[in-house]
């Protein structure tokens, strides 16, 4: 062993070791304890339903492939039989070219039968996994926010990258190779049982004995490749919190603790992932071992047999071909077996995601909501995110059409829930929420959101121009409407001093800009949208104040005759607001404009002045 190696594997024994001491923090998926059932496999084939017709040219090219490898070897019998040793004595080399011939040719018919077979296979089998995949993410899409509250990132990437992947051997080559091993064993064993009954008996007793011993790995081998699945998710999940917190990883100099950290992780996922493929290994063997017992038996009982005149050299010669293409079939199930086994814990994990229903979804009788007056009602609304813990306790609000709202209170005092119910992300406990006196849960999705616009104080940006980004908020629109939009918020300007202008490429989150700069295009886009109820949710937040005033009189403007909700802490940004909600855990404690709440001398006054003291310390 090189010293390289030696060390590769001292570092690993070493980062497992201290990783059975760390309390891993990340949320692992259920271990799964289900027995392999095939009614899941035959739910994952469906998906290859579509391209059955496109299968039919490619099973009868496996039929061909098949007929010519079962000939061959007959063909091998009559060539030493009748042509090289026949029973006159004389070889008659007319034969034997005959014979030569026609093996030659339908090696030629095999070799392009399998080359068709292999490319189209490898086609539908592409086009299967497309569709899985499109399924997969089409449905992860529609799924609530309870849903990625108790999962992290890199568990819902696992299964739309690793686990799809895992599948593909499985439909590329996998389904048809197995059918052309199951009709191939099936022939082989017809043909060898009609030519010689007892030598055929003799050979085949060898195959109990081999599933047997292979069953017993079963369990083992499913189990181990479920945990591969579990270890790598979990690797993900670490993956994509250090790279989404590298910031704060490098500003308090943790670089050692991480790396030490995804070391005991990848040490993990490595142990996990040799014992899977050792389990996967003990195939190979046992075939071999069972067919090395199967050619001593076929030899020395066709000795016997040839010694008492009951079969020919050349029968012996076939049987030994045919033998030699039995174990070979039998080989490659073993591996599509494995294929299966990858499979079934892949697709457990797949169809978990799959079979989850959205908790907040469509009724049937939903109807599409018409253009909106902007009527918005929260009529004695409760919620809870965890069960037994309320965030929100009776909360009632009515807000008329083109008044702008103001929410204020503390950290966790329920502002942002109550704008999560709004764009219903989450449904209330009890209560209602009603705009324009519809009940949103009667209203379709796309229809509800598409008249809310929502501005966040942690702004996305996509990887993509920024005309692109403003245009988020409504593909239609044409570039003089995104200049427009732009404009209004006042951040046409800073765009043009870019190299590119509205064409200049920003990279994934929009790193190349500043927080404010981000929040003007959140603005853009929101505002391109169009939408009758306006939220803002700390958007002025990350914006100084210079930029801050000339939003505000671009708010004013553009917040006529919308609703509009502001989350703020800001008293330049809530003081004009028609009403001011003060709220504290869950609960309204104060209503009313800035004037009133401040000879109110309560709870906002105090909020106030706790921000003065603060900007003037």
């Amino acid at each position: 062993m090189s010293s390289s190696n030696k060390e590769l594997k001292d570092r690993i024994k070493n980062a497992s070791e201290n990783g059975k001491k760390e309390r891993f923090i990340y949320q692992d998926d259920d271990a799964i304890e289900k027995p392999f059932n095939w009614s899941q496999m035959r739910r994952l084939f469906i998906y290859m339903k579509p391209y059955t017709r496109q299968l039919i040219p490619v099973i009868v090219a496996m039929i061909i492939g098949t007929i010519t490898r079962l000939t061959i070897p007959a063909l091998t019998i009559v060539a030493i039989d009748q042509a090289i040793q026949p029973a006159s004595g004389e070889t008659s080399y007319g034969k034997l070219y005959l014979v030569a011939g026609i093996m030659v040719a339908l090696f030629i018919i095999q070799w392009a039968s399998n080359q068709y077979r292999i490319k189209y296979t490898n086609i539908i089998g592409q086009k299967v996994i497309y569709d899985l995949r499109h399924h997969l993410f089409q449905h992860i899409q529609k799924l609530s926010f309870r849903f990625y509250d108790k999962r992290p990132a890199g568990s819902v990437l696992v299964r739309v990258t690793n686990d799809v992947n895992a599948l593909q051997d499985l439909f590329t080559n996998g389904v048809v190779n197995s059918l052309m091993d199951c009709v191939q064993l099936a022939g082989i064993v017809i043909i060898l049982l009609i030519w010689n009954f007892k030598l055929g008996l003799a050979v085949m007793i060898t195959v109990p004995i081999m599933f047997l011993v292979s069953s017993a790995l079963r369990k083992r081998i499913r189990f181990a490749w479920q945990d591969v699945r579990k270890k790598q998710s979990r690797i993900n999940s670490h993956l994509n919190e250090s790279i989404q917190g590298m910031k704060i990883t490098q500003a308090y100099v943790q670089e050692k603790e991480n790396m030490r950290f995804f070391d005991n992780m990848n040490a993990v996922n490595v142990k996990a992932w040799n014992k899977a493929s050792a389990l996967n290994q003990t195939f190979g063997p046992v075939i071999e071992v069972t067919s090395a017992i199967g050619t001593f038996i076929l030899f020395w009982y066709g000795s016997y047999l040839i010694e008492h005149q009951e079969i020919t050299v050349g029968l012996l010669v076939g049987f030994a071909n045919y033998v030699g293409n039995f174990w070979d079939p039998i080989n490659r199930l073993g591996q599509v077996y494995n294929q299966l086994l990858v499979a079934m814990a892949s697709s457990e994990r797949i169809f978990e995601f799959i079979d989850e229903e959205p908790t907040v979804g469509e009724l049937e009788y939903a109807k599409p909501l018409a253009s909106i007056r902007g009527d918005v009602q929260f009529d004695n609304i409760v919620f809870e995110y965890e069960k037994g813990r309320p965030a929100l306790h009776g909360i009632s609000i009515n807000v008329k059409a083109g008044q702008s709202i103001a929410l204020v209170g503390h950290t966790g005092s329920g502002k942002s829930t109550i704008i999560n119910l709004l764009c219903r992300f989450y449904d209330p406990v009890s209560g209602v929420v009603r705009i324009d006196g519809q009940d949103i849960r009667n209203i379709t999705l796309d229809s509800l959101r598409s008249q809310v616009g929502l501005v966040m104080q942690d702004t996305f940006i996509f990887s993509g121009t920024i005309r692109d980004n403003i245009r988020y908020g409504c593909l239609n629109a044409t570039d003089n409407e995104i200049v427009e939009a732009a404009k209004a918020v006042n951040a046409h300007d800073f765009i043009m001093s870019l190299p590119d202008g509205y064409d200049t490429e920003v990279e994934e989150r929009g790193n190349v800009l500043s927080m404010g700069q981000r929040q003007l295009l959140s603005f853009a886009r929101a505002l391109l949208a169009d939408p009758r109820v306006l939220i803002l949710d700390e958007a002025t937040a990350s914006i100084d104040t210079e930029t801050e005033l000339k939003i505000q009189e671009a708010l004013k403007t553009l917040l006529k005759g919308r609703t509009s909700f502001m989350i703020a802490h800001r008293l330049s940004t809530i003081r004009n607001a028609d009403e001011i909600i003060v709220l504290d855990h869950g609960r309204i404690v104060e209503q009313g404009n800035h004037e009133a709440l401040i000879r109110k001398n309560g709870v906002y006054n105090g909020l106030i002045e706790a921000q003065y003291r603060f900007l003037s310390a």
